[in-house]
Order: C-alpha cells, then sequence, then structure tokens
C-alpha cells in the first residue's frame, strides 16, 4: 500500500448537508427502507396535523392513501403558514427543507410523535419523489410543490379557500424503499391508538386502492375505552364492574402518567405502554413504575385487612398482573430511551414518580371500592399461596 493511501487528511472529508444527508442514509432517519421505514414517513407527516387538532382548535385528521400510491395527510385546523414569522414557530417551507426545523406544544411537550426518529416533514420531503404542500388560510389558498426534497417553485395562490387548513400530499420514492405500497391495516392500527390515547383527536383513514377501506375513529373514554378495547380479545370475563382510571401531572418528571386497568378472572397480563403516543415494547421505567406501585398497593390493602400476615411475602408484580389489563401512557417534555429503536423509556425521575402516583391512586380506588376490592384482592391473595 502507498504512503498516498494510508494518508489522511481533511481532503478526503465528504460533507453531506441538508435533505441530501437524508437520501444518502435514509435508514437513519426512518429506521429501514422496508414497509416499516414507509410506515414512519406516514407518521411523521400525520404528528404536526394532529398536533393541530390537539392544540390549535382543529377538528379532525384525514389520512387518504391514494390510487396512484401516493398519501394525503389533511386537517381543518388554522393553516401553517408557508413563512416563518419572527421567533415564532418554523413555517411549512422551512419544516419541508431544514433538518429538524419542527413544532413544539406550547409547554414543550410533544403529545404525539413518531414511534421511533422523530426528525421532522424534511424527511418526508426528501424521501418522496414528489410532494405537494397545500394551505388554506385567511381566505386564501396557496400551493407549493417540490420534487425530492427540493421546491420548484415559491408558495403560488390558487384561489380562495374554504375553510382552513394545511394538506401534504406525497408520493414515496421507489428508488429508496423496497416497497411503496402502505398496508392499510397496520396504519389503522396505529391511528387507533393515537385515537385512544388522545381524548377528542378524531382520526380517519380512506384507502381509494379498495372499496370500502375506510375508517374513522374518536374515542371520548380516551385510554379507559383502549382498556375495553384489549379486553374483547381476552378470555375472562371482568372481575369488578369500573376500569380504574387516572392522570396524574407531576413536575419531578416534567410530565404526566395517565393510566387504566381491570382484572378479569382469567388469562395473563396485557399492559400496553406508551411514551408521548409512541409505543414502549419494550416497556421501561414508566413499566416498572406501573408494576412494583400496583404490588404495593395491594400488598399494603391486603395486610391492612389480614388478607396476608407478617410471616407472608409482599405479593409480587407478577401476581398482581394476573387476568390484568392495562394502558399506561406518559406524556414528557423531555423522553430519554434506552437504545436507538427508541421503544424501551428510560429517565431516572420517571420510575419514582409513575409508582408514587400508582401506589396511591390504586390504594385509594381499593379504599373506596371494597366490595370490587375485595373480588380483585381476595382472588390475588387466595391464588398467591403461603410462602
Amino acid at each position: 500500500m502507498s504512503d498516498a493511501a494510508d494518508t489522511y487528511d481533511a481532503g478526503r472529508i465528504q460533507v453531506i448537508e441538508g435533505l441530501e444527508a437524508i437520501r444518502k442514509r435514509p435508514g437513519m432517519y426512518v429506521g429501514s427502507t422496508s414497509q416499516r421505514g414507509l410506515h414512519h414517513m406516514v407518521f411523521e407527516a400525520l404528528s404536526p396535523a394532529a398536533h393541530e387538532v390537539l392544540t390549535r382548535g382543529a377538528g379532525s385528521v384525514e389520512v387518504t392513501l391514494t390510487a396512484d400510491g401516493g398519501v394525503r395527510v389533511a386537517d381543518d385546523g388554522p393553516g401553517v403558514p408557508f413563512d416563518s414569522a419572527g421567533d415564532a414557530a418554523p413555517g411549512l417551507e422551512a419544516q419541508l427543507t431544514q433538518v429538524y426545523a419542527g413544532w413544539e406544544l406550547d409547554d414543550g411537550r410533544r403529545t404525539v410523535r413518531p414511534d421511533h426518529f422523530c426528525v421532522g416533514l424534511s424527511t418526508v420531503n426528501a424521501l418522496s419523489t414528489r410532494l405537494t404542500a397545500e394551505v388554506r388560510r385567511d381566505g386564501v389558498r396557496e400551493i407549493q410543490e417540490y420534487a425530492r426534497g427540493v421546491a420548484l417553485a415559491p408558495p403560488t395562490p390558487a384561489g380562495p379557500a374554504t375553510g382552513s387548513g394545511t394538506t401534504l400530499a406525497f408520493w414515496p420514492d421507489a428508488d429508496i424503499f423496497e416497497t411503496t405500497e402502505c398496508s392499510y391495516d397496520a396504519l389503522a392500527e396505529h391511528f387507533r391508538e393515537l385515537a385512544f390515547l388522545n381524548r377528542g383527536l378524531c382520526m380517519s383513514l380512506t384507502d381509494e386502492r379498495r372499496p370500502g377501506g375506510a375508517v374513522t375513529e374518536r374515542f371520548e373514554g380516551g385510554v379507559r375505552d383502549f382498556v375495553g378495547f384489549l379486553e374483547t380479545a381476552t378470555e375472562g370475563e371482568p372481575a369488578h364492574p369500573d376500569i380504574l382510571h387516572f392522570e396524574v401531572e407531576d413536575p419531578r418528571m416534567a410530565g404526566s402518567v395517565e393510566v387504566a386497568l381491570r382484572w378479569c378472572d382469567s388469562g395473563d397480563a396485557v399492559v400496553r405502554s406508551f411514551a408521548n403516543s409512541g409505543r414502549t415494547h419494550e416497556g421501561g421505567a414508566h413499566v416498572e413504575g406501573f408494576r412494583a406501585g400496583l404490588a404495593a398497593a395491594l400488598t399494603a390493602y391486603a395486610r391492612e385487612r389480614l388478607l396476608l400476615t407478617a410471616a407472608d411475602p409482599d405479593l409480587d408484580a407478577d401476581r398482581v398482573g394476573e387476568g390484568l389489563t392495562a394502558v399506561v401512557s406518559v406524556k414528557l417534555d423531555r423522553t430519554e430511551f434506552s437504545g436507538a429503536t427508541r421503544t424501551l423509556l428510560g429517565g431516572a425521575e420517571v420510575r419514582p414518580c409513575v409508582e408514587e402516583a400508582v401506589r396511591v391512586h390504586v390504594g385509594t380506588w381499593l379504599e373506596r371500592h371494597p366490595e370490587q376490592a375485595s373480588a380483585v384482592v381476595h382472588r390475588i391473595v387466595g391464588g398467591a399461596g403461603r410462602a
């Protein structure tokens, strides 16, 4: 090998900037170039639209899988202006062309985030052969066209607007993705979860590629309704009529925790966990806190009523979870994850805050509902055996 080949200096460094970096390494931004990455593109486009519904007075988000292979995401909010205004949030054009330019809720919390990387609309734009952005605002309709992330022209007035809102239509790049065909079923499941986790969020999905492919989801009961939905897949009958539900804001973890749960008379535990509306398949600090708080509350109740003696061990988390269906959702100003997949939640302050909230609220529920508490605790203690 020559000395020249061994030489490494600044002249051999390749700098890749902006949207070119996204196209060069798409897996870093959407996880993969498989259908999973394609769906992540949809989630990235969906997040700001859901934000408009939850915080800015919009009524619904409509997602359409078009017959020509595109995806259209529309909301009926006030419309995101193309131009940035001073120190305000970046305008739509900046969000579409600048990496990580995006939005936050007024208190800094992203209530709805994509499942993994959260890198913004510029990723959607960069990985699409073409994208059309339409803004209806102040009685005017404006449109801007892009090709592979590059604006073809400035935003152009396109006549008067009927109503207000923002619509993005994009066509994923077949040169990048293994398939450009989204799964209606997979998207419908994800949208249903978002509607459960965010009361008042109305989600609709329409598939123009096949007849009858349409669904609208809105759940006023939120995660309480989510537990009822999950129970339909279990074999047992509810062990008590009420679904226990509570939501607590805790500044120590700069966020909130919402929990809904109910025990059935048989079956394995079904616990779904989320952080900022993204599924945490591997669990993490919020799930650990939930399990510990639940075991502590039931153990304290059983000991107070002499259902456990001093010699009996505490009820463990596995035992109190038998037959349980639960949803644990945290929404945090700053999320910390262990690993690149962002499905295992970290954060040293999250576990004790969730544990305390669960212990206090489950304990209160047991005290206030003695008949239901008796049905739950006698079943758990009776099956736990003696040490």
